[in-house]
């Protein structure tokens, strides 16, 4: 798997809309300029808008090819470091036919990978750069996290892109002491407003089958936002996203899960616990379930539904007789961290310790 470079103080970070076009209307004007401040002041980075990137939801909502487009020339502008995505959304998915067939995208992939970063419905282009191998990282984008309306950045999530990409050597996933409910508005009103937060109670907790709880457990990291993958195998907004998946070959294959630690996080859909549970069977079909090291499962947003999805995933791991370490720090319950594709990573069942022991760049 193919690693970027690190990244330092000065490089230039492109961001492109994937997805939802928010980015460029508007009533999130505010948003982006608070993004790219912090980006500037805070991590020492200049920031390029792709051409697209601003067009608006509209526009980018008809005009798939043109997100594509974006992502390409980020890949294809040596001054260009790490991409970082506006946002997510739905149709991400549509993106791919128009990198997958490029030849002169796939070479770039290859030849000069770069650090790409999203969550949400991006695992849709995290899986892609998966399968032409490159190692990507899931877990911030643009607007939530740089965006964030506070007058500071939420500071677990700062210092996980600090940790991840600044720092050298063994790094530690750890529980946020407090996390915080979803903002209700984005308005400029907000700006300066804290976040309702909220003191975490459980921290990490090992839910365990027959696994000996002193077992040091390593292996390789792969997933995403539970939904997204879910979507991507029963086509049950669109139709023809099962086709694009096979064709493509985003996801691995039955024989393709050993040595993986499999990472799932719930969107701020807060899908109901009998929906969390149909889409863990369809998925079985297509993931081997007890081929896999450890499930790492994200804190559910607001909380919602933690004692029912807790039991949920304590019941998957008797039955498939895996580990599952839950209520981690990704995905879209707030703070969160970032976890990189295909890094090797070493859980500690007895200390709930959760540590990345790979390197991460190629320099």
């Amino acid at each position: 798997m193919k690693k970027p470079p690190r990244l330092l103080r000065g490089d230039t970070v492109a961001v492109v809309s994937l997805s939802s076009g928010v980015l460029g209307e508007t009533f999130a004007r505010h948003q982006l300029d608070i993004a790219e401040k912090r980006l500037r002041d805070i991590f020492g980075l200049n920031v390029r808008y792709m051409n697209n990137a601003l067009r608006g939801i509209d526009y980018l909502a008809m005009h798939p090819e043109a997100r594509a487009s974006d992502l390409k020339q980020a890949m294809f502008d040596d001054e260009v470091k790490a991409i970082i995505v506006a946002t997510g959304g739905i149709d991400t998915f549509k993106t791919i036919p128009y990198l997958m067939d490029d030849k002169e995208f796939i070479h770039a992939i290859k030849t000069k990978p770069k650090i790409f970063l999203g969550f949400s419905d991006t695992t849709n282009n995290h899986l892609m750069f998966y399968r032409l191998g490159m190692a990507t990282f899931y877990g911030i984008d643009f607007l939530s996290d740089l965006g964030e309306l506070d007058s500071n950045m939420l500071p677990y999530t700062k210092q996980c892109i600090f940790d991840i990409f600044f720092n050298t050597g063994r790094i530690e996933i750890k529980s946020s002491p407090e996390w915080y409910r979803k903002r209700t508005s984005y308005s400029k009103e907000q700006i300066g407003v804290s976040r309702s937060k909220v003191h975490e109670d459980t921290g990490f907790e090992v839910l365990l089958g027959s696994q000996a709880a002193t077992k040091i457990v390593q292996g390789k990291l792969f997933g995403g936002c539970i939904e997204s993958l879910y979507e991507m195998i029963s086509g049950e907004r669109y139709k023809e996203q099962p086709a694009i998946t096979k064709k493509y070959g985003l996801l691995l294959p039955q024989s393709g899960w050993g040595n993986k630690i499999l990472f799932l996080e719930s969107s701020e859909a807060q899908s109901t616990p009998d929906r969390l549970e149909y889409m863990l069977d369809r998925l079985g079909k297509q993931i081997d379930y007890s081929g896999l090291k450890v499930v790492i499962v994200g804190k559910p947003q607001d909380n919602i539904y933690y004692e029912e999805y807790k039991h949920i995933w304590q019941e998957f791991a008797i039955r498939h007789d895996t580990p599952v370490l839950y209520n981690v720090n990704f995905g879209h319950a707030y703070p969160h961290c970032i976890l990189p594709y295909d890094a090797t990573v070493e859980l500690n069942l007895a200390t709930k310790q959760l540590f990345i022991i790979s390197p991460l760049f190629s320099d």
